[in-house]
C-alpha cells in the first residue's frame, strides 16, 4: 500500500490525545479483563512518554484495580522506592527513596516525573489498608553486589550461620572488586573459575530454609524473605548474565527478560488474596514490551519480556508502544558519560514514525489490532527505538530495526514533537557510577 495511503487510514481511525492527560482515551481501548498492561516507549528520556505511562497507570489502579507497578529497574533499588510509597522505610520524601539510584544512568529514575509519580502513589496508599496498596518494583538483574549485600544483612537478622556461609560464597568475587564485566569476561573465557557454584547455592540454601524464615513473625516475615529471595535471584541470573555477555548473540539480552519474567511472575503470585486477579503495569522500552516476534531480532534468536507476556497471560495482556518524530531527549552520547540535552532528527522516510509525522495530527492514540489499521501497518517498516545513548550520526545503523506495529504492540502513542525529561541533578562521571549496565542501552 502507497505511504498516502497508509497515511491516510491512520488519519481515519487515530483518536487525538493531550499528553497531558491521555489516560481516558486509553483506557477505553485496553480490554477490561485485561491482568497485564505493557507501557512501553521509543526512548528513556522523554518528558511525555513519562507523564502518558504515569498518567495511564494512576487510571489503571484506581478505576481497574491494578496493584504492581513493575518497571525496568534494579530490585534493589526500586524496593527502596517501593517502601516509601507504602508508607514504610526511614525515607522521607520521594527524592530520598529514589538515592540508591546511583549508577548511570540515573536519569531514568531519578527525575521530576518519577517523583511526581511517587508522590501521587504514597498518597493513593495512604487511603488504603496495608493488604491494598500499590507496590512499586524493579524486575532488572544488574545490581549484582548491591543485591548480596541485601541477602546477607536479611540472615545476619535471621540466621547468623546462613549469613556467614553466604559471605563465604559470595567472596568468590572479591578478586574483581566491582568490576563484573572483568568477572564475566574472565569466566566466559575459561580464565578463571566462576562463581556460578556458589550462587546457585545460596538460592538454594534460601529455599531450604524458606519455611522456617518466612513463619517467624506472620506476614512481616514473611515479605522480607520474599524480597531477600528475589535478591538471591538477582545475584544468580546476574552472574550468568555477565558470563554471558561476551560471549556474542543473544544470550545475556535473553536472559535478561528471562528474569525479567520471572519476577513479574512471583510479584503476581505473592499479591494479596484480597485482589483477584492480581493485576500488574510494566514500564520499560518499547524493545522489551512489543513482542520480539514481530521484529527482526527474532531471526537473532532474541526474544523479549512482551513476548514472554503474551505467552503466559494471552488476551489478558494489554501492549501499548509510544514513538515521536523529532524533538529532544535527555540521553548520553556514550557509556557512562553525564547526561545531556540532545536534539532527535526527524524520523526517516520509510518509517513507522515518519508515517505517523505525516498525519499532521500532534499527539494520537491508534488501536491496532484488526482490520484496516492492521492491515495498513502490517509492514515490516523501520522503527526508532532510543535507549540511554543516542548517537544521531550513525542514527540508521544505532537506532532502527525492522518490525512490524500491529503485531508488537496493542495500541501505538504518537507524540510528534516530544520534549526531554527533567533530571532531579546533573552530574558527570563518578566514583560511584559502576559500570554494571554496560552494554546494553535499553
Amino acid at each position: 500500500m502507497p505511504d498516502a495511503d497508509v497515511v491516510s487510514v491512520v488519519q481515519r481511525h487515530a483518536v487525538t490525545i493531550d499528553p497531558e492527560a491521555a489516560a481516558a482515551p486509553l483506557l477505553q481501548m485496553i480490554d477490561p479483563a485485561a491482568t497485564v498492561v505493557l507501557i512501553g516507549e521509543a526512548t528513556h528520556g522523554t518528558r511525555e512518554f513519562y507523564r502518558i505511562r504515569a498518567d495511564l497507570t494512576r487510571a489503571l489502579i484506581r478505576e481497574r484495580g491494578f496493584g504492581i507497578v513493575a518497571v525496568e529497574a534494579d530490585w534493589p533499588d526500586a524496593y527502596r522506592a517501593n517502601a516509601w510509597v507504602r508508607l514504610a522505610g526511614a525515607d522521607e520524601t520521594a527524592e530520598s527513596a529514589l538515592s540508591d539510584f546511583t549508577r548511570f544512568p540515573r536519569w531514568m529514575w531519578r527525575n521530576r516525573e518519577v517523583v511526581r509519580f511517587l508522590r501521587w502513589l504514597r498518597a493513593e496508599n495512604s487511603t488504603r489498608d496495608t493488604a491494598t496498596r500499590v507496590g512499586f518494583y524493579g524486575l532488572d538483574l544488574y545490581s549484582l553486589h548491591r543485591s548480596m549485600a541485601r541477602v546477607v544483612e536479611y540472615l545476619d537478622k535471621v540466621d547468623p550461620a546462613a549469613a556467614r556461609r553466604a559471605r563465604e560464597g559470595y567472596a568468590c568475587f572479591d578478586a574483581f572488586g566491582e568490576d563484573v564485566q572483568r568477572y564475566g569476561y574472565t569466566a566466559s573465557l575459561d580464565l578463571g573459575r566462576s562463581c556460578e557454584d556458589e550462587v546457585v547455592e545460596q538460592l538454594l540454601d534460601l529455599h531450604r530454609r524458606a519455611a522456617e524464615y518466612a513463619a517467624r513473625d506472620g506476614r512481616i516475615a514473611a515479605d522480607e524473605y520474599f524480597v531477600a529471595e528475589q535478591n538471591a535471584r538477582v545475584v544468580r541470573d546476574a552472574e550468568a548474565y555477565y558470563r554471558a555477555m561476551f560471549r556474542g548473540g543473544a544470550e545475556s539480552w535473553n536472559l535478561r527478560d528471562r528474569h525479567m519474567m520471572a519476577t513479574l511472575d512471583a510479584l503476581m503470585d505473592r499479591a494479596p488474596s484480597t485482589r483477584s486477579p492480581a493485576r500488574a503495569v510494566v514500564w520499560a522500552h518499547n524493545s522489551h514490551l512489543g513482542d520480539a516476534r514481530a521484529t527482526g531480532l527474532a531471526s537473532l534468536g532474541e526474544l523479549n519480556l512482551g513476548q514472554l507476556v503474551r505467552a503466559r497471560f494471552n488476551d489478558s495482556c494489554w501492549a501499548i508502544g509510544m514513538t515521536t518524530h523529532d524533538g529532544d531527549v535527555t540521553a548520553a552520547h556514550n557509556w557512562d558519560e553525564p547526561a545531556a540535552l540532545r536534539l532527535i532528527r526527524p524520523s526517516l522516510p520509510g518509517s513507522y514514525e515518519r508515517v505517523f509525522h505525516d498525519t499532521g495530527v500532534p499527539a494520537f492514540a491508534l488501536a491496532l489490532s484488526g482490520g484496516e489499521v492492521a492491515r495498513a501497518l502490517i509492514g515490516p517498516r523501520l522503527e526508532r527505538a532510543i535507549g540511554v545513548i543516542y548517537r544521531p550520526e550513525t542514527e540508521r545503523a544505532s537506532h532502527y530495526f525492522a518490525a512490524r506495529l500491529p503485531g508488537q504492540f496493542d495500541i501505538v502513542v504518537h507524540v510528534d514533537r516530544t520534549r526531554a525529561l527533567e533530571p532531579l541533578e546533573k552530574w558527570g562521571r563518578h566514583e560511584i557510577d559502576l559500570p554494571e549496565t554496560y552494554p546494553t542501552g535499553v
